[in-house]
């Protein structure tokens, strides 16, 4: 089974928590605070909020009142890009992405159902961006109150 990594699954909440205070008076938000939000180590943070802000999805700002924030409205960043930062490229297996990978790839009877694969999976992941992601918890957060009640 293909499995995104800790460091993806880590990084996309890290994502939602900055994206859950994005224009609510102060947006910057630091690390600690996240790490006990998500209940995720804060050494870890601290190397995944490394390639999110190499990728320009996130800024830090520096001073009191300083911490992280998105670094686009929470509409415009897609959880593929996040994703991308995080993970690398995203495919199901290597030849999609490099033709020389292997030798059969042009005669592989399976090739191009792991290529339609990787292309739906891009697709979703790219059909998504932190707005809708919020809107898909707020979902689940509402219908979890409902059923404790």
């Amino acid at each position: 089974m293909i499995r995104l990594s800790t460091k993806g699954r880590y990084g996309t909440r890290l994502m939602l928590n900055l994206a859950r205070h994005y224009g609510a008076g102060s947006e910057a938000v630091i690390l600690k605070n996240i790490a006990e939000d998500e209940r995720i180590s804060i050494r870890y943070l601290e190397q995944i909020i490394i390639p999110l802000k190499i990728n320009r999805l996130v800024k830090s700002i520096r001073g009191a009142g300083g911490g992280y924030t998105l670094a686009r409205k929470p509409e415009d960043i897609r959880i593929s890009e996040i994703l991308q930062a995080l993970e690398g490229n995203c495919c199901l297996v290597e030849c999609v992405e490099d033709g020389t990978f292997c030798e059969f790839t042009g005669s592989c009877p399976t090739f191009e159902i792991w290529k339609g694969a990787t292309e739906l999976l891009k697709g979703y992941f790219n059909g998504i961006s932190l707005k809708d992601a919020l809107a898909l918890a707020g979902k689940k957060a509402r219908k979890t109150r409902a059923m404790c009640r």
